[in-house]
């Protein structure tokens, strides 16, 4: 007889919101909880910890009731979530947009999606998300900005800052983030979270074929856990799931402190990542300081050049569907600006964004025969205050600001190269500050075996915030 009924209470929904993906299955596998306890127990710790959070863009629980019904396979009834900005089945892609606000349920399911499908998930919703996935904060004028459990006045990072707020607060144990230019290690470091990033086309197809896209952007789950991310990849891969083992052999690791300008990270990150390295060494990797292998500014240039076309595609589609007076009243502000910026690109702009590409991957494929991973900041501020890179701010600052705090995370994105954020260490105030790993092509499992390790050394399983489930106390609703 299960423990829980069939509309569990809230101290029990908590409780099994303290599980990770794995857990959760486990229950379900053996009877204890079914899946319909499970899916009615995440949507109880949603409607409990949405309000305070504002994770939620579209709710979808009559259908996960149907499907948990009837739902097989090795994670059957595990909640997840989606991000906002993803096509799938049934559940309208909003991009995160006012342009976007009447968009339909969606038709397409792609192959990334199919595969946990197959695995039994069960889909409860959308994920808040910036518009068009432009910003590395979670502050869309349509939904307003989602807020970082560890403190209500920060954000979770973007764009997937929602599903990484549902995660850490325990909403649901997995949660879909996508990654152009750090929007799965972003959101990981600033909620404290395991956030991979898997390498140019190691992960199924998850969105219509786009060259930018394909160039830059992959999918992956943001989890608690390693062995939760190890099973997310492996099934978004489409290989057969093959449990995370910690790594055996003894690393080459070199530390990167400064990021593509040249520039330390601040303070409170700098003190991360060293104690990263420590720990490190401790446990016998080879750790040294080294200068990146590439040339840092002219990445970050190619990185503002792609950025300034994604927003004037965005702009002209918008338009062509809408017409441009409504584009111009229904965009953000950031969005418009941004493009307008990229109306000054050229043809020497788009030399200059392939050439960096090429010999940025040449000059990481080097380094990586030298040294196993590259230890840096995942972001060189901590996480930001809500507000500082709100789409109303003024442009200029923006620019600034945005493209500095963001100035670790790129790279991968251009290279093609696996990397990921673990949640080791938090700063002072307690907020979590990630430490970045990244690797060769192919090498996530390298990886995710390295986190395994450090997660035993290290763990941050019982490491849970305010606003959480975990929370001795939180409002009743």
């Amino acid at each position: 007889m299960s423990p829980f009924v069939s509309v569990p209470s809230r101290s029990d929904a908590f409780a099994l919101g303290r599980l990770d993906a794995h857990d959760q299955a486990a229950l379900v596998a053996v009877g204890e909880v079914s899946a319909t306890e499970m899916t009615e127990a995440a949507i109880a710790r949603i409607e409990a910890l949405d309000p305070l959070l504002n994770v939620m863009t579209f709710r979808d629980y009559d259908a996960a009731r149907r499907r948990a019904v009837t739902a097989t396979g090795p994670m059957a009834g595990v909640p997840w979530l989606l991000k906002d900005g993803l096509d799938y089945p049934g559940m309208p892609n909003r991009s995160g947009s006012r342009s976007r606000r009447d968009a339909p349920p969606g038709a397409i399911d792609f192959p990334f999606t199919r595969g946990f499908d197959a695995a039994g998930l069960i889909p409860l919703g959308k994920t808040n998300a910036p518009e068009f996935g432009l910003l590395p904060t979670t502050e869309p004028v349509l939904y307003g900005p989602t807020r970082n459990p560890w403190a209500a006045d920060r954000s979770p990072g973007g764009s997937s800052g929602g599903a990484a707020a549902a995660v850490a607060s325990g909403m649901v144990p997995v949660a879909h983030a996508a990654d152009g230019g750090g929007s799965i290690r972003i959101p990981a470091s600033c909620c404290g979270l395991v956030g991979l990033k898997p390498g140019r086309g190691a992960n199924l197809r998850a969105r219509d074929q786009h060259v930018m896209e394909d160039l830059l952007a992959c999918d992956v789950l943001l989890s608690r856990s390693v062995r939760d991310v190890d099973w997310a990849f492996d099934v978004g891969a489409g290989q057969p799931p093959l449990p995370v083992r910690p790594v055996r052999r003894r690393l080459r690791i070199a530390v990167v402190m400064e990021n593509l300008d040249g520039l330390p990270p601040m303070p409170e990150v700098a003190a991360v990542i060293e104690r990263t390295a420590a720990l490190c060494a401790d446990l016998g990797h080879m750790v040294e300081r080294k200068s990146l292998p590439v040339d840092g500014r002219a990445a970050a240039r190619a990185f503002e050049i792609i950025w300034g076309y994604m927003a004037r595609e965005a702009v002209t589609a918008t338009a062509a569907r809408l017409s441009r007076a409504a584009a111009e009243v229904l965009l953000e502000p950031w969005t418009l600006n941004l493009a307008t910026w990229g109306n000054a690109l050229t043809a020497v702009d788009v030399d200059h964004l392939y050439r960096t590409v090429g010999s940025a991957s040449a000059g990481m494929e080097r380094f990586f025969q030298e040294y196993d991973l590259i230890l840096s900041p995942v972001l060189r501020r901590p996480a930001l205050p809500i507000g500082d890179l709100a789409p109303t701010c003024d442009f200029q600052e923006m620019m600034a600001l945005m493209f500095d705090y963001v100035s670790y995370t790129q790279l991968h994105n251009l290279s093609g190269n696996p990397a990921l954020s673990l949640p080791l260490f938090v700063a002072a105030d307690g907020v979590p500050i990630g430490s970045m790993f990244a690797a060769a092509r192919g090498r996530e499992k390298l990886l995710l075996e390295l986190a395994a390790e450090l997660e035993l050394a290290c763990p941050w399983k019982d490491r849970w915030p305010d606003c959480s489930v975990a929370a001795a106390a939180l409002p009743s609703g």
